[in-house]
């Protein structure tokens, strides 16, 4: 009978660890097995990224997800691979300056949670925002991550759009 085992990484750690493991897959990897991996996640399937040796040498697969549900436009490799590289980007940089990277998690499972550091690139004027979101301990002996476009509205009007707004009614308060 098989048992099953907990263990418990501190979350900057299996940040450090999903972010070097997306890197590896997707940026490092040539363009034929990044563009194969993309093309089974954008299908709804999941793929299997790798196996990873803990500190007790334990095994644990790391398998990956793509939810784009909420992207707006269509999707391809070129756009997710921007997408993905600012969201590397922007969780390298907060990891490496020690920043707390706000976790939410869900109600009745902690063990599924979104990371709050997002990546935010502009297709046509039209902003996506991919965030990496896992899921730790659904009872299997792997861990999901999950990338996922979100609904840029609920983040409010981007950085550009208020500027714009703010200079077009400074331009009317002086005519």
């Amino acid at each position: 009978m098989a048992r099953e085992q907990t263990q418990s990484i501190p979350r900057e750690k299996f940040l450090l660890m999903s972010v070097n493991l997306l890197h590896k897959a997707f940026l490092e990897a040539n363009r034929t097995q990044a563009k194969n991996l993309y093309r089974d996640v954008a299908e709804g399937r999941t793929a299997a990224l790798t196996n990873v040796q803990m500190e007790d040498k334990s095994l644990v697969r790391f398998d990956l997800a793509l939810d784009h549900s909420e992207y707006r436009g269509k999707l391809n490799f070129g756009s997710f691979r921007d997408s993905l590289t600012v969201l590397i980007a922007q969780l390298s940089d907060a990891l490496r300056e020690g920043r707390n990277i706000t976790v939410f998690t869900a109600e009745n499972d902690p063990n599924v949670m979104i990371f709050g550091v997002t990546g935010v690139t502009y297709n046509e004027g039209e902003p996506s925002v991919l965030v990496l979101g896992a899921d730790a301990g659904s009872g299997q002996p792997s861990v999901m991550l999950k990338l996922m476009y979100l609904d840029h509205s609920q983040f409010g009007e981007p950085r550009e759009e208020r500027l714009a707004a703010r200079e077009a009614a400074a331009a009317d308060d002086r005519g």
